[in-house]
């Protein structure tokens, strides 16, 4: 997949370089989720993507067609072989978000990261 225009344009508003970078591979992960496992990799179905910006917070929703992620499968853990194909990608995104909520049915993902509160917190390590 080809994500990086619209990563690109997602992590616009983020204005730290650092963020913007952690945010990036948070969403790249809920993306790549959201075709792999929710839609099948269909190309019939479709990803609604959404972007909200507040004062002190970046929110993205990313939402798929499938049937949604049990909620007892949203645990945000390694596998537990180390050399697994597979099962980083909740992690990474619990890793990578101030704030991560599913919605009931478990086919929408809500992420989030703090705004920097000054300049001096915005500046990149």
């Amino acid at each position: 997949m080809q994500l990086s225009p619209l990563l690109e344009l997602l992590t616009e508003p983020v204005g730290c370089a650092f963020t913007s970078q952690r945010v990036e591979l948070g969403l790249h992960e809920a993306l790549v989720n959201a075709v792999r496992h929710g839609n099948d990799e269909d190309p019939s179905k479709t990803l609604r993507v959404r972007r909200i910006l507040t004062p002190h917070w970046l929110v993205w929703q990313v939402q798929d067609e499938g049937r949604g992620l049990p909620s007892n499968a949203r645990k945000p853990s390694l596998p537990d072989e180390p050399h697994a194909r597979s099962g980083r990608g909740l992690f990474l995104i619990h890793q990578c978000f101030d704030d991560v909520r599913w919605s009931r049915r478990g086919n929408r993902l809500q992420l989030a990261c703090r705004r920097p509160v000054s300049a001096v917190d915005s500046q990149d390590p």
